[in-house]
């Protein structure tokens, strides 16, 4: 056999193999206190015949709730501290008809499934174990040419300044939810955006953890983001790295929007404090029927510092769709109507 077909064995499996035991010991140590699985659903997407379920099977400490129905005093770490099932076997049940699948090994449910559903946000029903129907919303696109909005989170939709380790790990882990900023006026853009274009998909794309998934819903929801789905991505390593590549994780999935929404083009915004630009420019080049614009969030010098830099913004003159900058929602509205991707 040449030696260029003999595969390497994968560097850290050994690593995905400890956490998999690890989980597996607390999944027994809760069991024997009487905790069993539930879904925590996640907003997903659909077209005209199919469905993109999205949720991840846990079992969740209790947590007490305030006089309003929220968990009181939710702080970062307490996201981390469910315990994923992975390999749950979940029964999804859309429009009459259920449908088995199976979690990874994270816990983590994300399965296409067919259906026919009418356009805009409808609602279907998972189950694990037996347990309690979870009801959980996916958006339909509806047919025909449309625009779309992509969207990062970390410092365009929520200051966080999360590049930095440090200051990653305290907003993660430790900042209580009502504690985190929204980058002002993004709510606002994005809200018109929906409003002008009836039919318009939300997606929300990030490199944060499932585990915070929850976390954020409850942020935009408060602030008045518009409902969107949420594309993350499970925290901790693979057979052949440490930790997930959030890169690979944004371009898989801008591709995979491209390929599932051909009459779909997107409105793609983000900041310049990771890799935004660089990747919504290879995303452009290679999708360019499938891009509307480009809207990129530039950081306040201290945010900057907090993130760890800015990344250089290529020069986008010659480029074939529009591509604005500013500093917050507001400016980036304007910046927006100046192109005429949003009406004066």
């Amino acid at each position: 056999m040449p030696e260029s077909d003999i595969s390497e064995p994968p560097k850290v499996l050994w690593l995905a193999r400890l956490e998999r035991h690890f989980h597996a010991w607390r999944e027994r140590g809760a069991r024997a206190r009487g905790l069993v699985p539930t879904i925590t659903p996640f907003a997903g997407y659909a077209g005209a015949d199919w469905v993109r379920v999205l949720g991840r099977v846990l079992i969740v400490p209790p947590r007490r709730r305030n006089g309003s129905g929220e968990y009181a005093g939710v702080r970062g770490w307490r996201s981390f501290a469910a315990i994923p099932i992975g390999y749950a076997q979940v029964s999804v049940t859309i429009a009459g008809v259920t449908h088995d699948v199976v979690a990874d090994r994270g816990g983590v449910i994300d399965a296409v499934l067919p259906a026919r559903l009418a356009p805009g946000w409808q609602t279907f029903t998972m189950s694990v174990e037996g347990g309690a129907e979870v009801v959980s919303r996916t958006f339909v696109v509806p047919p025909g040419k449309r625009l779309g909005v992509i969207s990062d989170v970390d410092d365009t939709v929520m200051v966080t300044a999360l590049p930095r380790p440090l200051l990653a790990a305290w907003n993660s882990f430790v900042v209580n939810e009502h504690a985190r900023q929204p980058v002002p006026g993004m709510a606002v853009l994005l809200e018109r955006i929906v409003r002008e274009n009836p039919g318009c998909p939300v997606v929300y794309l990030s490199t944060g953890a499932w585990n915070v998934a929850p976390t954020l819903v409850r942020f935009l929801r408060r602030h008045l983001f518009p409902p969107g789905a949420m594309l993350l991505t499970d925290w901790g390593p693979t057979h052949e790295r440490w930790f997930r590549s959030g890169r690979i994780h944004k371009a898989t999935n801008l591709r995979r929007l491209a390929r599932e929404f051909p009459d779909v083009t997107w409105l793609l915004v983000g900041d310049d404090g990771q890799h935004d630009d660089d990747l919504y420019t290879t995303f452009a080049s290679e999708h360019p029927a499938n891009v509307a614009g480009v809207a990129i969030r530039r950081l306040s010098p201290a945010e900057a510092v907090l993130a760890g830099g800015r990344t250089a913004v290529n020069d986008h003159t010659a480029a074939t769709v529009p591509w604005v900058t500013d500093s917050d929602g507001a400016g980036l509205l304007d910046r927006l109507e100046d192109v005429g991707i949003l009406a004066t």
